[in-house]
């Protein structure tokens, strides 16, 4: 291991905080097991500036939320001061020096403009999850029949993986003839979260960008003559009546639906997954009592969330635990160890789906929460249903060998999951 990596569990009382890009699953000890460090940071250094990364760490689940939900906070990297190096460096993500610049999703935009694409993308967006249940069964039932009768499969790429792009799909109204190409390309922009990306992940992300990028136009111009029962007719539909949006703007944010929500979800899957099958006291809860789907996806968002961190950025000088925070000072906090915060949660480190009291941040807070939330839910908690009633006794095909964590920086989720039916 490179002497710059830390393992916590080896550092005495106060050592002083580990650089943050130590904090990710490139650092060994970290992929491995990240608690033992978070815990540590949380209980020794709650707030701490890195100044090689140019932002303050924080990691209490009070301080976090209440950053969350502060409306005054900023999102957009270019409100970042100066020092701020690894928050401007993700502003743009990695591109051609010669590509046109594109809109900005909801994800950095700052109000008015959030609100602004915000709004109407969400109306058009939970109307939809909310009666889509029918076809999020029928995507699962799909995935369950390829995998039926095999011997073992890897959940993870061929359970885990297509149902969430399906579902994107589906809600957009890709053609099912094209569903091979989405999928594609789907995969090929996720590179965008790799700071790490090289050279041929690049080009590949930009190949498969500007091919989605043009099937999506295509799709606005076709549903604007022809109307469809789909998100980009919704999306369409409403800037015709009078909805501030451009056609860069939708189909930025759509885009950035399939991104955000095939990644995510699919790890969510797959952790809860594997949680169940780790934790067979947890599991046979469920098998007894299958109302509890709901708490299991909860509770893990809570102990193993897909997301590490999300951003903020200060609008004013202020304090959180007494240290002080620049004007424009960018500041990350760590929804994985604000969710094993001991303040918060009785027993944080153990994982209990009768849990009662579970206020995760898995999602972040306030006017940025993830607007992909309700569809999350949706298609964790039908596809863990369905699994484990087709397959009561599944089981992990190795189950002594350590999980094969990916590699991409601020996520957790797993290369492959093999099991057995």
């Amino acid at each position: 291991m490179p002497a710059t990596w830390l393992d916590w569990r080896s550092i005495v009382d106060k050592a002083p905080p580990p650089p943050v890009l130590t904090l990710t699953p490139l650092n060994p000890a970290f992929q491995s097991d990240p608690y033992p460090i978070l815990n540590q940071i949380r209980q020794d250094h709650p707030v701490y500036r890195d100044e090689m990364a140019g932002l303050y760490f924080i990691s209490r689940h009070e301080d976090v939320r209440n950053i969350l939900t502060d409306l005054t906070m900023l999102r957009h990297p270019a409100n970042a001061e100066a020092d701020a190096v690894l928050t401007r460096r993700m502003v743009d993500g990695p591109t051609a020096p010669d590509r046109p610049s594109r809109p900005h999703s909801i994800l950095h935009l700052d109000d008015p403009d959030h609100a602004r694409v915000r709004n109407p993308l969400a109306q058009a967006l939970y109307r939809r999850a909310a009666r889509f249940k029918p076809q999020v069964e029928a995507i699962v039932t799909a995935a369950l029949d390829r995998v039926e009768g095999q011997a073992s499969f890897d959940l993870m790429s061929q359970f885990a993986l297509p149902i969430p792009i399906d579902v994107i799909a589906a809600i957009l109204g890709v053609d099912h003839d094209r569903l091979g190409d989405f999928r594609r390309w789907s995969e090929g922009i996720i590179h965008v979260l790799n700071p790490l990306i090289t050279p041929e992940q690049t080009q590949e992300m930009i190949l498969c960008g500007d091919a989605l990028r043009e099937y999506m136009n295509a799709m606005m111009v076709e549903r604007r003559a022809h109307p469809q029962d789909d998100l980009v007719t919704d999306m369409v539909t409403l800037q015709a009546q009078g909805a501030e949006l451009s056609d860069d703007e939708i189909n930025t944010n759509l885009s950035a639906l399939l991104v955000a929500g095939n990644l995510t979800t699919t790890d969510l899957i797959g952790n809860a997954v594997r949680l169940l099958l780790t934790h067979p006291d947890e599991l046979a809860k469920l098998i007894a009592d299958p109302s509890l789907i709901g708490a299991l996806v909860e509770e893990t968002l809570r102990f193993e969330p897909p997301v590490d961190v999300t951003a903020r950025i200060a609008s004013r000088p202020m304090e959180v635990q007494g240290c002080p925070i620049r004007d424009r000072g960018s500041m990350m906090l760590s929804l994985r160890a604000a969710n094993r915060d001991p303040a918060v949660f009785d027993d944080p480190d153990i994982f209990n789906i009768t849990r009662k009291r579970a206020p995760h941040v898995a999602f972040g807070g306030g006017a940025h929460i993830c607007i992909g939330s309700p569809l999350a839910r949706l298609e964790a908690s039908v596809a863990m249903d369905m699994l484990f009633k087709r397959f009561p006794k599944l089981r992990l095909k190795a189950p002594d060998e350590a999980p094969q964590w990916r590699t991409l920086p601020f996520f957790r989720g797993l290369e492959r999951l093999e099991v057995v039916g």
